[in-house]
């Protein structure tokens, strides 16, 4: 069942979000070869206990830690490590906010000192196939919609496109309905409406777009070794088009 949210909820929805953007501009002055995603860990957990919110990723299905920090051929779910980051690696750090009951998610990816300009144009199109998708989050149209938008421009640039993890609704549960892939054809799949809040989170890979899981159970890597990048927002749908709640 999709819930959808009123101006009010919305707007709780937007707090959450506020202080998880907030944290992420944080987070890209930490950045640099020799921080590790521990570091980072850490930094998210005391950053948000001083905002009055809780990482809510934190004990999710027995996850141990508030972030997920995914470095270089990670597609998501990586463990935090205290293993110092490299100069040209990539990692995105992904966190879930709670703040009063409503939630707000976001991943993004970071440069570490200076990166190849195979790793750079991947982080400038996904980032760009995020922002195509969110232009199509409007009433009306369907989730297809978000999906071929992101997966024809990816495409375009020659990566593919992660299929065994997509967006998701969100409110005060982590995943809600609907379930939003980020690949497909348009004009398929649920209708938006006015007052859906999802995420759209495209993970576009060099290349197969094939996932293996390491032993821990949640750590999902490219199959073939190459690199990953992530960009995600938490997107209100209304009346007066895509409202972006984790802007930063």
């Amino acid at each position: 069942m999709i819930i959808l949210k009123t101006p009010e909820e919305i707007e709780l929805m937007r707090a959450a979000g506020k202080i998880l953007a907030a944290c992420h501009r944080e987070i890209a002055k930490m950045i640099r070869p020799g921080i590790s995603t521990w570091d980072i860990d850490q930094f998210v957990e005391e950053f948000l206990a001083k905002n009055g919110a809780t990482p809510e990723q934190k004990g999710y299905s027995g996850y141990p830690y508030a972030t997920c920090g995914s470095v270089n051929d990670v597609i998501c779910h990586g463990f935090p490590k205290k293993d110092p980051l490299q100069n040209g690696d990539i990692v995105t750090i992904d966190m879930v906010v709670r703040k009063d009951g409503w939630l707000a998610d976001s991943a993004w990816s970071y440069e570490v000192g200076t990166v190849s300009p195979e790793a750079k144009k991947l982080l400038e199109v996904t980032e760009k196939s995020l922002y195509l998708g969110i232009e199509q989050a409007v009433v009306g149209n369907r989730i297809g919609d978000i999906s071929h938008a992101i997966q024809t421009f990816a495409q375009a640039n020659g990566y593919s496109v992660v299929r065994d993890f997509t967006g998701h609704g969100i409110g005060k549960d982590m995943h809600e309905e609907p379930y939003v892939p980020h690949f497909g054809p348009p004009g398929r799949g649920q209708r938006l409406k006015e007052g859906m809040v999802i995420t759209i989170e495209p993970m576009l890979n060099i290349g197969t777009y094939h996932a293996k899981i390491d032993a821990d159970g949640w750590t999902a890597r490219t199959r073939d070794g190459q690199l990953s990048a992530q960009y995600e927002h938490t997107i209100a749908i209304t009346a007066d088009g895509p409202v972006i709640l984790t802007k930063q």
